[in-house]
Parts: C-alpha cells; sequence; structure tokens
C-alpha cells in the first residue's frame, strides 16, 4: 500500500511486458461500468474489446520506452479508464508510475482522484488528494468534490469546498452543482444561498449548469418562488432546466402549476415524463399517473420508459389496488429487459403486497441476489408480512436481514411491531421494542410506541397500554390514543375509551371515525342519549362521517361502492343477491352482529342496514361477475367491521370463493371458511 492506495507492487508490470496486460481485458463483449454506491444499477457501455484493445494500447506506448515517460503522459490514461470497471489495470499503471520515481502533477493526481472514485475506491480517491496537502490545486479540488458527492458524502463535499476557499481558490461551473446537491442532501437551503450568493459575485449564474443546479437546489428544499426566479433569469434553458423546476413544484406539491409547466416543456425527454409520473404517484393521485404512463407508451411521445419510470408508475399500482394493471407494467418490465433489475423487482415486491398479491411479492424477493437484498427490499418484505397477519414470517425475515449483516432502521421496526401486535406476538413484540436502543441503537420515535399501544390493546392488556401511554418520553399522538381506543371497543371498556376520544377530539377535531367509535360504544351500552349528544356536536362543527367506501378490479376495471349505493349499473342484481345471503348463512351458523349499527331502530331495519356495508357489496359483485375460481380482492378506504369479517369468513365457504379484503389497517384473506388473521385483529 503506497499513501493508502491498494496497489499490486508486489507483482508490479515491468516496462515490457505492459500490452500484455490487455489481452485480458480483451475477451469480454462489453464492459461494466460501475456507479458509486447506492446510485442505479451497472449499465453496459458500447466500448467492443477491439476498441478498448487500440486505445489503451496507444494510451500505453509512452509508458514502455526504457527511460521513464513525462507525467504528463499518464494523464489521458487515467482519464480513459475513468468510468469503466477496470480497478486492477487502473492501480497497476500507478504503481508503475510509482515505481519509476513518477510523482504526480495535479493534473494527474485529479485525474487519478477521479478514476478511483468512479471505480468505486473512495479510499485511494482520499488518500492521493492528500498527497498534495502542500500545493494542490482547483482542479485537484474539484475532483476531490465532484468525488464526494457522487458518493453521497455531502458533509465531506462541503467540508472540502471550505478548504478550497481557505486555500485561496474560487470555485467555477465545474465546482458549484455539487456543492449545491450536497446543501440539498443535508437539507441545508442556508448553504445554497452562500453558494448562490458567490456564484452571483463570480458572474456564473448565467451558466446554464450551474442555474440549473440552482433552481433544482431551491426547488428540492421547498423554497420554489426562489426557484422560478432563478429560471425566469435565465438567458439560455434546456430541457434540463425545465426538469429542474417542474421536479421542484412537483415536490412541493403544487401539481396544477407543475401540469402547466409540463404543457410548456418545448422538448420532453424521458426525465420530463418520470418526473411528472412520480410525482403525481408521491401526490396520491394514482390515476393521473397511471394515464399519464398510457400516454408516454404511445407512439407519439418520443420516449420509452426506463427503469425509474416503471419503478415510478408501480406505487400508483398499489394506491388504487390495480393489480391486473401491475402485472401488466410486469411483463412490460420483462419485455425490456428490466424483470432482473434490482431496484424494479423491489418495487415489483411492494406493488404486489400492497395490492393484495403476497405469494407474488415472496416471488419477486426471492428473485433478488443476497447482495442485492438492501434495508429498502428486506423493510419491503417485513412490512408486507406484517400488513397479511404473517407475525413470524415477519420475524424470521428480520432475523434473516440481521445475519446477512444489514443494520435495522426505524422503518424496519415499525414493519416488525405491527407484525407482532397484529398476530398475537405480544412477548416477542416487546422484546425486540426493548432492545431497539441497547442493540440495535435505534431510538423508539411514537410510532413504534404506537405499535406497542396497539400490541397491548388487541391482547387486552388495557391496564399496561395505558401505563405506557403515561410514561411516554413524548406527547401521545393521534395514532397512540387511536390504538388505545380501538382496543378498548374490542374489550368494551367504556370509561378508558371516553378518556382516548376526548384526547382525539382535540388532537383531530376533524376526524369523525373518533366520533362514530364512541358512539358505537355508547349505542352497544344503551346510553341513547350520549350518542345524540355526540351527533349534535357533529352537527354543530358541519363535519359528517366519512363514507365506507370500497372498490373491486374486474377484468381490469375499478368498480366502487359507498356503504348503501344504489347507483351501480347492476345494483338491482347486487341487492337480490345480497338479501338471499343471510339465510344460506345462518344455516351454516352466521347470527348477524347488529352492535354495528348505531341507529335506535329495531333488529330486523339493523340486519337490513348491514347488508349494505360497501365491502359487501363489493364481494356480492365480484361473485357476480367472475368465476369461480377467480381471486376476489377488495379495498375499504375503513377498517372493516366485525359482522362483514364474520360475512366473509361464511361466503368463501358458502360459495368457494377466495376473498382477499384490504383495509385501512392490514390484509384479510378469506378461504373455505377462515381467515388468514385467526379472528385476532
Amino acid at each position: 500500500m503506497q499513501n493508502g492506495v491498494r496497489l499490486s507492487l508486489s507483482n508490479p508490470i515491468p516496462n515490457h511486458s505492459l500490452f500484455r496486460l490487455l489481452h485480458s481485458y480483451s475477451d469480454s463483449p462489453q464492459i461494466d461500468i460501475a456507479p458509486p454506491p447506492s446510485s442505479s444499477p451497472p449499465f453496459k457501455c458500447s466500448i467492443s474489446p477491439l476498441s478498448l484493445s487500440t486505445t489503451l494500447r496507444n494510451l500505453l506506448r509512452p509508458l514502455s520506452a526504457p527511460h521513464p515517460p513525462p507525467v504528463v503522459s499518464y494523464a489521458p490514461l487515467f482519464q480513459f479508464l475513468t468510468g469503466l470497471n477496470l480497478l486492477k489495470l487502473g492501480r497497476q499503471i500507478h504503481a508503475h508510475m510509482l515505481l519509476r520515481g513518477i510523482d504526480p502533477t495535479a493534473l494527474v493526481g485529479s485525474k487519478l482522484v477521479a478514476f478511483y472514485a468512479s471505480s468505486g475506491d473512495i479510499d485511494s480517491s482520499v488518500s492521493v488528494f492528500n498527497r498534495f496537502s502542500d500545493g494542490p490545486s482547483s482542479l485537484l479540488f474539484n475532483s476531490m468534490i465532484r468525488a464526494f458527492s457522487r458518493f453521497g458524502f455531502a458533509e465531506r463535499t462541503v467540508a472540502t469546498y471550505f478548504e478550497m476557499h481557505s486555500w485561496g481558490f474560487t470555485g467555477d461551473y465545474f465546482t458549484f452543482p455539487f456543492v449545491l446537491k450536497s446543501s440539498v442532501d443535508l437539507l441545508c437551503v442556508w448553504m445554497g444561498r452562500c453558494v448562490h450568493g458567490q456564484i452571483v459575485r463570480l458572474g456564473l449564474q448565467f451558466d446554464l449548469y450551474v442555474a440549473t443546479s440552482l433552481i433544482d437546489m431551491y426547488g428540492k428544499c421547498g423554497e420554489i418562488n426562489d426557484a422560478g426566479k432563478v429560471f425566469d433569469n435565465m438567458t439560455v434553458r434546456d430541457v434540463s432546466s425545465w426538469n429542474a423546476l417542474l421536479g421542484g413544484y412537483m415536490k412541493g406539491g403544487h401539481v396544477d402549476a407543475a401540469v402547466a409547466i409540463f404543457e410548456r416543456i418545448p422538448w420532453r425527454n424521458i426525465v420530463s415524463w418520470t418526473t411528472m409520473i412520480s410525482g403525481y404517484s408521491q401526490s396520491g393521485l394514482a390515476q393521473q399517473a397511471l394515464s399519464l404512463f398510457d400516454e408516454m407508451l404511445k407512439e407519439d411521445s418520443g420516449v420509452r420508459p426506463n427503469w425509474v419510470t416503471i419503478m415510478s408508475v408501480l406505487p400508483a399500482c398499489a394506491q388504487s389496488s390495480a393489480l391486473d394493471r401491475g402485472r401488466q407494467i410486469h411483463e412490460l418490465a420483462c419485455r425490456m429487459g428490466l424483470n432482473s433489475n434490482a431496484s424494479v423487482l423491489i418495487a415489483l415486491t411492494a406493488m404486489y403486497a400492497k395490492c393484495g398479491s403476497l405469494a407474488d411479492a415472496q416471488n419477486c424477493f426471492n428473485r433478488l441476489n443476497r447482495s442485492e437484498r438492501n434495508l429498502v427490499a428486506w423493510n419491503t418484505m417485513i412490512t408486507a408480512y406484517a400488513s397479511y397477519g404473517h407475525g413470524l414470517e415477519a420475524v424470521s425475515t428480520f432475523q434473516e436481514m440481521i445475519q446477512a449483516g444489514i443494520q435495522p432502521d426505524d422503518i424496519t421496526f415499525t414493519g416488525l411491531l405491527s407484525g407482532c401486535s397484529h398476530s398475537g406476538l405480544v412477548d416477542v413484540g416487546l422484546k425486540y421494542f426493548n432492545c431497539m436502543s441497547t442493540t440495535y441503537s435505534i431510538k423508539p420515535r411514537a410510532e413504534h410506541y404506537a405499535c406497542v399501544v396497539d400490541l397491548l390493546g388487541r391482547a387486552g392488556r388495557l391496564a399496561e397500554a395505558s401505563k405506557l401511554v403515561d410514561e411516554m418520553p413524548m406527547p401521545a399522538g393521534p395514532s397512540i390514543w387511536g390504538s388505545l381506543l380501538a382496543a378498548c371497543r374490542k374489550y368494551r371498556n367504556l370509561e378508558m375509551a371516553e378518556t382516548a376520544a376526548r384526547k382525539l377530539f382535540v388532537l383531530e377535531p376533524e376526524n369523525t371515525g373518533n366520533y362514530v367509535l364512541l358512539s358505537n360504544m355508547y349505542a352497544e351500552a344503551g346510553r341513547w342519549q350520549e350518542v345524540n349528544k355526540l351527533r349534535a356536536i357533529l352537527k354543530s362543527q358541519g363535519t359528517k362521517k366519512s363514507p365506507g367506501c370500497s372498490w373491486i378490479e374486474v377484468n381490469g376495471k375499478a368498480h366502487m361502492f359507498l356503504g348503501g349505493d344504489t347507483s351501480h349499473p347492476q345494483a338491482k342484481e347486487i341487492y337480490m343477491f345480497l338479501e338471499a345471503l343471510p339465510e344460506k348463512m345462518k344455516a351454516a351458523g352466521y347470527m348477524p352482529d347488529t352492535s354495528y349499527v348505531l341507529h335506535d331502530i329495531s333488529e330486523e331495519e339493523k340486519e337490513s342496514n348491514l347488508i349494505a356495508h360497501s365491502e359487501k357489496l363489493a364481494v356480492a359483485f365480484g361473485i357476480l361477475n367472475t368465476s369461480a375460481e377467480t381471486v376476489l380482492r377488495v379495498t375499504k378506504n375503513l377498517r372493516i367491521c366485525g359482522d362483514c369479517h364474520t360475512a366473509m369468513v361464511f361466503i368463501s365457504e358458502i360459495y368457494g370463493r377466495e376473498i382477499v379484503v384490504r383495509d385501512v389497517n392490514r390484509f384479510h384473506h378469506f378461504k373455505g371458511g377462515s381467515c388468514s388473521c385467526g379472528d385476532y385483529w
């Protein structure tokens, strides 16, 4: 090792053998380009073996002379190797230079820094850079700043920029884009503003690349007005400038403004389309994302999707539970040769899990190589198991992740604790919660306390749950009081429910679900006076109960139903089916649970009210319009009620249908007269 650089000095390249090294690089038809860690997957470059060999021969020729070559001969050689996955060759040539007593100049040093960084060896880049501690150059600083930035070392990028200034060097259009990017990574808008001031003093504010970087920085830091001002002052713009402004508006949730910009872009590229699709998905506008994706696939769009586009549109399928559409996009990805792309496979895993097909999610996850299973992939699978109530699988997947050497984060534990909660693994969940900080150095956050309150509450350990809420190091938020209220509803603890509900009335006064839940409990207890008081409060506030809404996808089309809905074209057939259903279910042992009907009406009227719940309407429509082997997948905007859950169990047995219901909390998989939750939900 020479000054920290890993070189093969034990077997350096003799002068007369330099060209022989080329033969080992002339067999592969393509050369892998190795990107920095956490960037996109490796892609291919079209350098043929013959072209590579010829170019290297020409560049290496001065080095094979018997006398030491001029140091400048090494600069174009390292520049050529930058971006190619030829780290061993570059190290050999570096060793050759050092063994011949040739000290690199700042120019050669900057090319060395860039070469090592592009090959994934940032430590060697730093070692080379540090050799010039007595006489660096702006070119060398720029190479190091670029290297740190591309490796995601934002703090070291900024520190190197400050060091550059301390040496009396000013930045240029090679420096500022990377420093601005690091300001974004650090969420440090004041740093960006300071750099902006330096840019203005140097007269670089009209440079195309610098101005585009400023737009990107302001947009990602939420200062969209400043981004717009920089854009308006640009004398020359390209598609990257438009895309940076477009991304800023989408990130800030200014969807209408983003649409207007998208329509104004003179020439749209794949980034323009993908930014819009991703923005729609992240804003919860699934249908707009899917429609724009369809538009992009048309011939006249002039672009074709890439792996980033596929990743951006898949969440829209998940949001709308559009499983058939997700499968179509999966098939498209396969035709594009992306069926082995790790990022796409992770996105597909999440999509399938959220669309109710856990088996497909498992298949996509299993196709990932061990080295490709990063933290996001493991978290996706752990969360998937948790949402299906497969707590043991979530725990075993977590243990696999730890054995693979992946450090968990707060998202990991949210999924893990949720899985334990939905599966009744109380002691296991408490064990992991208690070792979060001691073993994994992760300080529990509010969402983790909410999971544990839910864990204890579902198990009926309400006193322990209430005590945990009182002892929390932070104020309890809506998710925590909501978990406690739901547990009180299940175990009919009205006194504690009143306490939790009153907290929620203050924390989220617009959430009618809390009023409804407490009203349910009052109705069960026959306390109709309190029920009327709650109704009066809701009426005085002008808030209305969120209507139950369910939808089901049949033949690629989503059909939505509201509770008591009669607007569907097949409403008559649906209600005829449902009116005959109770007798069939009662013959199999079903007993209607009228406690889920609030109104002070007769039992017969309550049973009739239960029939019209939105999830029952959706399932009835599915049975009437699909073959017996079709899995019915229903999504509901609220928590499935106890009576509907019981009814689905009987329907799955009577009609031999497999039914998957995704409610606001989790999935329920009904098959053969039982549910995957084991009635623990």
